[in-house]
């Protein structure tokens, strides 16, 4: 790291961005496990309901870069604090909410609120501290993140048992409500000056168009018909939208994505391994929390379902301290391609699954693949920022977190399509209830067993990556991976003075 003088982070900025980041990625994660309940509730099918975990992907997608530049232009504080309000509001809207449209609407907005603290969180802290203390920041941050994620599940399920699903939602709109008072009394404004003023609207709505109507043929397909006028034409949408995205970002002053990064192949495949890891856990975590608490399936509890998840959680927490030394050994390259191997193995398993299963027989599969998306994870997200010129770092990693949520909302609707199209075809073949949901988890394994193995591939995009030594910032970055990427600073560069910017 470029080498400045330690500037300690006040208290109550690290507690607010650390507080908010816990909040909502615990909310993040415990949303699956709260949807057999919800589903039951509003009296709504769980795949109308998918889209309260694939819209809160979509919208983050759309607003992760926007909210870091609106932070730095109108004010890191007050963008954070409208991120806020903003939560606060969607959590309300949601636990009053008798209907799926209010819920999966609460969701869409939460997704903004969600990407909008974590990119100014991130900023707050970055601004606050300097030197070795910005790291020890950065390094809380993300522990809070992950923890936030580990948690959710779990948490969620007692919620369930305790309070109903909407309890999840009212003490989450409790926490994030204090964080208010305390972002206000101990948390100071800052802007980026040299930024230009200039904010891409078009390409966040552009962004939007491109992935909705793709989740929605994806979600519809089976029933629409694949080769109907449309599906046809939510495709036909999407490609119109992408080649519009392309021609304005082009031509903006402040893209949201600088297209002249793509040429660069290990930010490439870097961000590539990210969007599979993140599709292919919250995919997995969909269908998992639905089969754990089918009654024709394990039958769980939210709770059961939540604690069930623990193994897979616990595998990525572990693996966490081995990940940057194992890269520094073997390369970057080579750690995402065996996190990817170790991943593949893990869902090949899985796609064998059978009704007679019970949940002991998951958990080795789990913890293999968990740890395996884990490794491949965390140097794919510390080498999308180290790949690129300093001056470069916060537009990469606005690149790899838009794809992080471009992957979970893909990936959660291309699962749910398979696993609903396997499972009804085999009821129809006359197959019991347990059966036919065994064949579509086995499906959805083998779909995501194939991603894990394209993965592999991306070895020949990565090779280049190499990390010469251990530092705390990539230990930071590992931590956090499967969340947010944390901006390290260029490995193949010599250091200079200047103070490091953590972006977003």
């Amino acid at each position: 790291m470029a080498t400045s003088p330690d500037r300690q982070a006040g208290g109550g900025v690290l507690a607010a961005a650390c507080v908010s980041a816990f909040v909502v990625n615990a909310n993040t994660s415990a949303v699956t496990i709260l949807l057999p309940s919800i589903s039951k509730d509003v009296d709504a099918p769980v795949a109308q309901l998918q889209w309260a975990v694939t819209g809160y992907s979509l919208v983050g997608a759309a607003v992760i870069v926007t909210s870091g530049a609106l932070g730095d232009v109108l004010g890191r504080r007050k963008v954070f604090l409208g991120g806020l309000a903003l939560f606060i509001g969607s959590c309300v809207l949601i636990a009053l909410s008798h209907s799926a449209a209010g819920v999966v609407g609460g969701r869409m907005i939460q997704g903004a609120a969600g990407a909008t603290i974590l990119a100014c969180g991130m900023s707050l802290l970055s601004v606050a501290a300097s030197g070795a203390a910005q790291m020890r920041a950065v390094t809380f941050w993300g522990a809070a993140s992950a923890a936030g994620g580990a948690a959710g599940p779990l948490v969620g399920g007692v919620l369930v048992d305790l309070t109903g699903w909407q309890g999840l939602f009212w003490i989450d709109a409790g926490i994030a409500l204090a964080c208010v008072p305390l972002t206000l009394r101990t948390v100071q404004e800052s802007r980026d000056p040299t930024r230009s003023r200039s904010i891409d609207w078009t390409g966040t709505v552009l962004i939007a168009l491109v992935l909705a109507p793709v989740i929605l043929a994806l979600s519809k397909g089976v029933d629409w018909g694949w080769t109907s006028a449309a599906t046809l034409g939510c495709f036909a949408v999407s490609i119109v939208s992408l080649v519009l995205f392309v021609n304005v970002e082009r031509r903006v002053e402040a893209p949201l994505v600088d297209l002249q990064l793509l040429r660069n192949r290990v930010l490439v495949g870097a961000t590539l391994a990210i969007l599979l890891v993140a599709g292919t856990i919250n995919a997995l975590m969909y269908v998992l929390s639905l089969y754990f608490q089918n009654p024709d399936a394990l039958g769980m509890s939210a709770f059961e379902a939540g604690l069930a998840t623990l193994p897979a959680a616990a595998a990525m927490i572990v693996i966490t301290p081995f990940i940057t030394p194992l890269a520094g050994k073997i390369g970057g390259a080579r750690a995402v391609a065996l996190g990817f191997v170790l991943a593949t193995a893990g869902f090949a398993v899985l796609a064998f699954v059978e009704a007679s299963w019970e949940y002991i027989a998951f958990i080795g599969p789990l913890i293999v693949l968990s740890g395996g998306l884990g490794l491949a994870n965390g140097p794919a997200s510390s080498g999308s920022t180290a790949a690129v010129k300093q001056e470069q770092v916060g537009s990469a990693s606005g690149i790899s977190n838009m794809a992080r949520y471009v992957g979970g909302a893909v990936a959660v609707a291309a699962v749910a399509m398979v696993d609903n199209a396997v499972a009804n075809n085999h009821r129809e073949a006359g197959e019991s209830a347990g059966q036919a949901l065994a064949a579509g988890l086995g499906a959805s394994a083998l779909m995501m067993a194939i991603w894990s193995a394209a993965g592999i591939l991306l070895i020949g995009l990565m090779r280049r990556q190499h990390i010469r030594r251990t530092r705390a910032i990539d230990r930071a970055a590992a931590a956090t991976a499967v969340f947010h990427t944390i901006p390290t600073q260029p490995t193949e560069q010599p250091e200079t003075p200047s103070e490091p910017r953590v972006a977003v």
